[in-house]
């Protein structure tokens, strides 16, 4: 009745797979990490399975780590999206949760179901389906909502879990199968049930996180909205005392043209338009996006700062939102960094324009000489406290938002933030 057992082996192993899945992010299409996935584990499982009949399933058990855990490990690297810290708890946690119920079945087929491993195969056909229920209806989207949001951190728990893991293996596995080892008993079952409380302290932690980092978000966002209407006012009272100028320039129009002094007239038009775009400004026609215009370049003139503008949109209809909030974040920072520079080296060009198919967003400012970006990184902070280091974590999540990417770099001492919004998904955002 050993093929009752084999084929336990070998369910479990693939239900691994199927765990590991459900925690990761892929860096393939979901059907090339199945094909992949399935083939590969599946010539894992030959091997494995030539190996069992050759060799017996204790010598398996003793280098299992090395014929399995190890050639998943690096195949499922690859695939990975996420490296270093995360991917290695999210293998641990896979591996080790899927240890931990083959040997809780495992002894209790030994104990209660004799040698004939009905009780293995029966226990282990129900455990590992209901196993990944439970973590696709609870675990699943919290998981990768943490992984998504939460950048450090990350390695203590994926030390505890691969600490684990050897300690499960070692203790289930050397130097004989538990079952053969009744003396060991009462400590492997410590162990097993140690895990249950190792792994609610791990989760427990990243939930705390994750709510952490919600109310952060909150925050951030309710702070953006604060400062649009705050500058929508400003705006507002701008308008209300460009009426009340209009009238004085009225007279003054109306007394030139009876006078008959045409060119006059002209000249001074010339100069109430000249002096509403310097007081009042009109970058760009939607007036949300207009207000953080105004109301960071106003902080930028009060620097002494050279400005270079290149606005050729916001005339159509746009998701404002999460605009302002890249455009506000991507200008606070900007004018920081000028402060801290010399009053004639504080340049900035901001540009806004469709590139093909594509809403593009440069804002390019001059920065320290001993400031280095490299493509695709977000800088730390060097401000104090917890209230800061989110400007660009929040333009690339309005930027993601929007189905688009943000870039920043340095270069030639400047400082570059790019975003590229996809002009298709701008008009799908405005239709919900």
């Amino acid at each position: 009745m050993t093929i009752l057992r084999d084929i336990s082996i070998f369910w479990a192993m693939l239900h691994v797979v199927f765990l590991f899945i459900m925690l990761y992010r892929s860096r393939f299409t979901s059907r090339k990490i199945r094909v992949a996935s399935y083939t590969a584990m599946g010539v894992l499982m030959l091997a494995n399975g030539v190996g069992m009949v050759i060799y017996g399933m204790e010598v398996l058990g003793k280098v299992f780590l090395f014929t399995c855990s190890i050639p998943s490990f690096i195949l499922l690297y690859v695939m990975s999206a996420d490296k270093r810290f995360r991917f290695l708890l999210s293998f641990c946690l896979a591996d080790t949760t899927c240890l931990w119920l083959m040997a809780i079945t495992n002894i209790l087929d030994y104990y209660l179901g004799g040698e004939k491993y009905i009780l293995l195969l029966v226990s282990r056909l129900l455990a590992f389906p209901l196993l990944e229920y439970l973590v696709w209806r609870y675990l699943r989207k919290p998981y990768l909502e943490l992984q998504d949001s939460v950048k450090k951190g990350w390695g203590v728990f994926a030390g505890m879990t691969m600490l684990y893991y050897l300690l499960l293996v070692v203790t289930v596995q050397y130097p004989t199968n538990i079952v053969n080892r009744p003396e060991d008993l009462l400590l492997c079952i410590l162990v097993l049930v140690l895990m249950v409380f190792v792994y609610g302290t791990i989760f427990t932690s990243l939930y705390r996180q994750l709510l952490l980092y919600r109310k952060q978000q909150s925050e951030r966002i309710l702070q953006e909205q604060k400062n649009m209407l705050k500058a929508q006012l400003e705006n507002q009272q701008r308008i209300r005392r460009m009426k009340h100028d209009m009238k004085g320039h009225t007279v003054t129009l109306s007394g030139l043209l009876a006078a008959g002094k045409t060119k006059e007239a002209l000249a001074y038009l010339k100069g109430v338009e000249t002096e509403m775009d310097a007081a009042y400004g009109q970058f760009c026609a939607n007036p949300y996006i207009n207000a953080v215009f105004v109301q960071h370049f106003a902080k930028l003139e009060e620097l002494g700062t050279k400005l270079t503008i290149d606005i050729q949109a916001g005339e159509e209809e746009l998701p404002y939102m999460e605009l302002c909030q890249i455009l506000s974040n991507g200008l606070e920072n900007a004018c920081d960094a000028l402060e801290t520079l010399d009053a004639e080296k504080r340049e900035i060009f901001v540009q806004m324009k469709y590139n093909k198919k594509y809403l593009t967003i440069r804002i390019q400012n001059r920065c320290r000489n001993d400031l280095h970006v490299e493509k695709g990184k977000i800088p730390a902070t060097d401000k104090a406290g917890d209230d800061h280091g989110f400007g660009l974590v929040t333009v690339q999540e309005a930027a993601g938002r929007l189905g688009g990417d943000m870039l920043c770099y340095t270069e030639d001492g400047s400082f570059v933030l790019d975003v590229m919004i996809s002009c298709h998904s701008l008009k799908e955002r405005m239709k919900i």
